[in-house]
Formats: structure tokens, C-alpha cells, sequence
């Protein structure tokens, strides 16, 4: 584990090499699983404020689901995730016209209906972050359903930390990330 500042960072973030690959899984993190992406509580507010801009984007499902459910929903761990059809798929999930999994709250912000992009967790997979007393534990997270994705990043040599660039300065600032790539950089 690395430490910077309030991280902790697994090696494997650096090590391992990862780049989404949907033309292989489809999207296949939007529905498998036990529960919906994992939210944050001050993500609570935010799916509360867009989500009658994100409503028109939904599949009948997932209206539904989220009419009978609400929003989001408390796990038996008492953390917050996003509602889910049959507990199965996310009720955010909707298809392209490729048969893709899509979120419907990163469409609603690519057509600049709002100015959220998605679950921090959506978009830092596949990177789970586990809060500590003191720190932030970011870890690389092994899916076998991302083993196309793990074999993409080493056809392209792309690291998790390189992919999820976007998201780290989402969550951690700019500042944040440009530190922990020079360290990286310098352990080289």
C-alpha cells in the first residue's frame, strides 16, 4: 500500500492494467452483482435534484423499480446504493442500439441536462474505495466479467491509475493526482 496524503493506495492501481472494453462485456457491471453502485451520502442529494432530468432517459423497469423502491436504497450493510430491478440490474441502466448497458445519468449529462456525470463509483471502477478512520483505502477491485478490460489495458499498456485519471481528479482534486503521478514517477 502507498500512502499519499489521505489515501491509501494498493499497489496494484499502478501495477495492473485496465481499460473498459464495452464491445466485450456490454456493460455487464450495470447488472451483475448483488446490489445497485455504491453511493456516497452525499450523493443522496444530488440523484433527489436530477432526477426528474434523468426520469425521461429510464427504461419502464427502472421507473418502475424506483417508484416502488425509491431513488436509492440502504443495504443490509447500511450503506446507500442505487435502486435495482429484481436485484439485478441497476434501475439507472438502460440499453443502446447496440444492446450496450449505459448509465441514464451519464447520458442526461452528455446531452448537458445536468452537471452530474454519474456514481463516483461508476466511475472510478475498478476501483473500490473503502473509508477508514483516517483514510481513503483505494483498491483494485478483480472482476472476472472485466477480464477483457484487464486484457485491452495490456494491449494498450494502460495502467488503473492512467484509465481512471478523470475520475481520481473527480473525487481527490487535480493536485491530488499530478502529486501521486510525479511520486509514481519518481520511484520509477
Amino acid at each position: 500500500m502507498i500512502i499519499h496524503q489521505n489515501t491509501l493506495i494498493s499497489e496494484d492501481v499502478f501495477e495492473k492494467q485496465f481499460v473498459c472494453n464495452l464491445d466485450k462485456c456490454k456493460g455487464a457491471c450495470c447488472v451483475e452483482g448483488d446490489l445497485g453502485a455504491p453511493l456516497e451520502q452525499e450523493e443522496l442529494a444530488i440523484f433527489e435534484e436530477i432526477y426528474d432530468k434523468v426520469e425521461p432517459y429510464l427504461s419502464e423497469e427502472g421507473k418502475k423499480a424506483i417508484a416502488e423502491q425509491g431513488l436509492f436504497i440502504k443495504d443490509w450493510e447500511d450503506d446507500w446504493s442505487t435502486t435495482t430491478i429484481d436485484n439485478k440490474e441497476c434501475a439507472y441502466a438502460i440499453y443502446d442500439d447496440k444492446g450496450y448497458l449505459k448509465c441514464a445519468v451519464e447520458q442526461a449529462y452528455l446531452d448537458g441536462k445536468i452537471d452530474y456525470k454519474k456514481p463516483i463509483s461508476c466511475h472510478l471502477y475498478p476501483i473500490r474505495v473503502q473509508k477508514l478512520k483516517e483514510y481513503d483505502a483505494l483498491n483494485y477491485d478483480r472482476w472476472d466479467i472485466c477480464s477483457d478490460a484487464c486484457d485491452f489495458g495490456e494491449k494498450l499498456g494502460v495502467t488503473v491509475f492512467s484509465f481512471l485519471k478523470e475520475p481520481l481528479i473527480r473525487k481527490y482534486g487535480k493536485e491530488w493526482y499530478e502529486s501521486l503521478e510525479q511520486a509514481f514517477e519518481n520511484e520509477k
